[in-house]
Formats: structure tokens, C-alpha cells, sequence
């Protein structure tokens, strides 16, 4: 079924709206959630909480054209916090080494500067236009997803320290990015 047809079943209201979002985003969702709890019963819940949530945000929001960025977002923060709140000592370490990465790129939001989601949206959107396809893939892969530099090596077919070193200097580029739209960092 059409992403649109399916925001319809959530605007009328249908709980058909949930099965068919299941059947087709249902595996992406979930292994979205387990790339970040590591857990597959969690991983499970996680896209379950995906569906209540999505529920609950159609209407206001009507993601006809984007409804799976919609949902892997909502699965993702609901990733994130469960695994804060499981406090899993190993995952949260790598949570830490994940945001110092990305703390020097990313603007703090201040008194002084408004920023929206939106706008920032726009300008990590234009950073990553700006990108070979495979620096935009390997920085979504570790950005997005939260996938190890391991793993990014291993489904890219590159060495780790090529990794380390494209995400070092797109971190750079992404940083002087948002310098030159305006963003304090």
C-alpha cells in the first residue's frame, strides 16, 4: 500500500492504518531499534512504541511524502531513550564516544540563537548534497543508524581507518558547513 493511502487510514482513524504500516516498514524499524539497543526483544518493543506513537502524532502531522523518515525517527528516539533507560554501560559508552564525535559540528541552542528544527534540517540536508555518495553513505551509516566503525568497514568493503579518517574530515566539512550558514558553534 501507498504511503499516502496508509496516512489516510491514520487520519480516518483506521487501525488498519498500524497492520499495514507493520507489513511494510515493520523489519526496517525493527532493525533500525536493534542496530541501538542491541536486543531484539527490545528491538521489537521499540517498533511496537514506533506504531502507538505514529498513532498518536497523525493528525497533526500528515507525512504523505515522507512517512518512513516519519517513523524511523520516532523508532529511533524511542531506541535512544530505552537504551538510556536501561542504562546498558556498554552501549552507553558508546553513545558518549558517538555525541563527542558529532558535539564540535552540531550547534547548541542559546539565547542568542533561535535554532529550528527545521532550518537545521535544511542545512544538514545541503551538507549532505554536497557529498560523494559514498562519504554521504558512510556518514548516514554512522550518524543515523549509529552503526560501529567496524561495521561501516565491513558493508562498505573498506579499511576502518579510511572510515575514521572520511568521518573525521566530513565532521570538518559539516562544521564549516554550518559556519557559513550562520550557525554559532
Amino acid at each position: 500500500m501507498e504511503d499516502e493511502l496508509i496516512v489516510e487510514l491514520y487520519l480516518s482513524r483506521d487501525e488498519k492504518a498500524v497492520k499495514e504500516t507493520a507489513e511494510k516498514y515493520g523489519s526496517h524499524l525493527r532493525s533500525l531499534a536493534y542496530g541501538i539497543v542491541e536486543d531484539s526483544q527490545t528491538a521489537e518493543e521499540c517498533e511496537n512504541d514506533t506504531y502507538l506513537e505514529a498513532w498518536r502524532n497523525i493528525p497533526p502531522h500528515e507525512p504523505r511524502k515522507y512517512f518512513y523518515a516519519f517513523l524511523a525517527r520516532i523508532a529511533r528516539h524511542i531506541a535512544l531513550n530505552r537504551c538510556r533507560d536501561n542504562k546498558r554501560l556498554k552501549r552507553s559508552a558508546f553513545l558518549c564516544e558517538f555525541t563527542e564525535e558529532m558535539e564540535q559540528c552540531i550547534p547548541a541552542p542559546s539565547d542568542e540563537q533561535n535554532i529550528s528544527d527545521e532550518e537545521l534540517g535544511k542545512a544538514i540536508n545541503g551538507f549532505l548534497a554536497e557529498l560523494t555518495a559514498e562519504k554521504r553513505n558512510v556518514f548516514i551509516r554512522r550518524y543515523w543508524y549509529m552503526d560501529s566503525i567496524a561495521d561501516i568497514s565491513k558493508r562498505f568493503a573498506i579499511s576502518e581507518s579510511k572510515v575514521k579518517t572520511m568521518l573525521f574530515r566530513c565532521r570538518e566539512r559539516f562544521r564549516e558547513h554550518l559556519e557559513k550558514e550562520g550557525y554559532t558553534l
